[in-house]
């Protein structure tokens, strides 16, 4: 994150840094920037602690910083944070944690 602008996400939140946008389809045709879609994929900055239930028992967080994931695309909230932009998703709307398999 920034040296100039920190923060740390509450309740099962989660502070995430998306991939870079592709530049070129598959057939090398460079593709303008009002065109990209956002990725939908990744990493995490912060994580908050958890969320609690009915109960008053802490859930803890499935992911943590840095953990590559997949998160759904229509959650979370942009923000600039400093220098960077990132998005701010609830626990729920992460749909997979990127695992990288070592053949």
């Amino acid at each position: 994150m920034s040296d100039k602008l920190k923060g740390i996400p509450l309740a099962d939140r989660i502070l995430v840094k998306r991939d870079s946008a592709e530049t070129k389809s598959r057939g090398g045709i460079i593709i303008p920037d009002h065109s990209k879609e956002k990725p939908l994929i990744g990493t995490v900055v912060a994580c908050g602690p958890g969320r609690h239930n009915n109960q008053g028992q802490l859930i803890e967080m499935h992911v943590k910083e840095g953990d590559r994931i997949l998160f759904s695309k229509y959650g979370g909230t942009d923000v600039k944070l400093g220098d960077e932009d990132l998005l701010i998703l609830k626990q729920d709307d992460v749909l997979l944690k990127v695992v990288e398999i070592n053949s």
